[in-house]
C-alpha cells in the first residue's frame, strides 16, 4: 500500500445534488472526511484532493480535518469535466517520489465498504503493471487504479474522457469481481443521498 497515491476528485459542481457533495453529512463527519479516513486506514502513501478554484467551503472543511494544504491541487478548468481533473493530477508536481500506482477515487462514493477498497488494492498489488477496476454484476466501476506508466501518459493524451483514455492505452486491464452493490451507486441527487445514508447506516 505504501507505494500507492490516491486522487480524490472534488472539483465537480454538484449541480444535480444542489449543494456540495463532499460537504454532506456522513456518519460522524462529512463525505470528504469519511473518504479521507478510509484511504488513511488503508495505508496509502499519499492522498491528494483536486478542487475547484476558489472553493472556500471545501478549503474550510479540509482545514477542519487537518488535511495538509500541500496535498491539495486546483483544477483551473473544472467545467471541462472529471477527466480534466485527472489530467490535472497527472501534471501536478506535488506527488511523492516513489509512487508506483494511483487510485482514482470519485468524491461521491462514501458508501463503498472499506473492505471493497482493500480487496481492490490487494488485487492491484498482484497486478502492479495493469489497469485495475472493481466490477459488480458485469459492470466495471470506480476506483480505477493506474500503474505509473499509464498515469504518466495522461500528461500527453488526446483522449477526452477516462473511458476513451482507457481504450487507447496498451496496458492490459483486469477486473476484480467484488460483491458490493455500492459500486453501481453514485450520489448524484438528493434521493440518491437519502437512499445511501439509510442503506449504509450513515444517518
Amino acid at each position: 500500500m505504501r507505494q500507492v497515491g490516491t486522487l480524490i476528485l472534488g472539483a465537480g459542481a454538484s449541480s444535480r445534488m444542489g449543494r456540495p457533495k463532499l460537504l454532506l453529512p456522513w456518519r460522524k463527519t462529512t463525505v470528504i472526511g469519511h473518504l479521507l479516513a478510509q484511504w488513511q486506514e488503508l495505508g496509502v502513501a499519499q492522498i491528494a484532493v483536486v478542487m475547484r478554484p476558489g472553493d472556500t467551503a471545501l478549503t474550510a472543511e479540509l482545514d477542519r480535518l487537518n488535511f495538509p494544504a500541500r496535498d491539495r491541487m486546483v483544477n483551473p478548468q473544472p467545467e471541462r469535466g472529471m477527466f480534466s481533473s485527472i489530467v490535472c493530477a497527472a501534471n501536478w508536481p506535488g506527488w511523492q517520489a516513489g509512487l508506483t500506482r494511483w487510485a482514482i477515487a470519485l468524491g461521491d462514493q462514501p458508501h463503498l465498504q472499506t473492505e471493497t477498497l482493500r480487496k481492490l488494492m490487494d488485487f492491484s498489488g498482484l497486478h502492479a503493471d495493469a489497469i485495475c477496476q472493481p466490477a459488480f454484476e458485469g459492470r466495471t466501476a470506480h476506483p480505477v487504479i493506474l500503474p505509473r506508466t499509464v498515469f504518466a501518459s495522461l500528461k500527453t493524451t488526446e483522449a477526452g474522457t477516462l473511458k476513451e483514455f482507457l481504450k487507447l492505452v496498451k496496458n492490459r486491464s483486469v477486473q476484480r469481481i467484488i460483491n458490493d452493490p455500492g459500486l453501481t451507486l453514485d450520489l448524484d441527487t438528493p434521493e440518491d443521498y437519502k437512499q445511501a445514508r439509510a442503506s449504509h447506516n450513515a444517518v
